[in-house]
């Protein structure tokens, strides 16, 4: 089934995503190569495609998984989480309709 994992950025987290990114994008990268990664991507501090040093404000994933608890287990295991990039993580059944 499918999951959306939801990202909420502590604020100023730039520096430290920055610092964490490979890592992060690492585990992204597995769940594509599985086929499981339907996508992923961050949220734009202000209405920007580059925002720049306004930074993120969080985190969009929606990804395969067997069920919710392995979804929660997969994001609670998130670089970004652990390092602080995020005040808190949201996991929800996701049903794809379109496309």
């Amino acid at each position: 089934m499918l999951y959306a994992i939801y990202c909420q950025d502590v604020s100023d987290s730039l520096a430290l995503r920055k610092q964490t990114r490979p890592a992060h994008l690492a585990r992204l990268e597995t769940l594509k190569q599985q086929g499981r990664l339907i996508l992923a991507g961050p949220f734009p501090a202000i209405d920007s495609e580059d925002p720049a040093d306004a930074g993120f404000s969080g985190s969009l994933i929606v990804a395969e998984f067997a069920d919710l608890a392995q979804a929660q287990a997969w994001a609670d295991a998130d670089p970004y989480l652990e390092a602080g990039v995020y005040a808190n993580v949201r996991v929800t059944p996701f049903k794809k309709v379109l496309p």
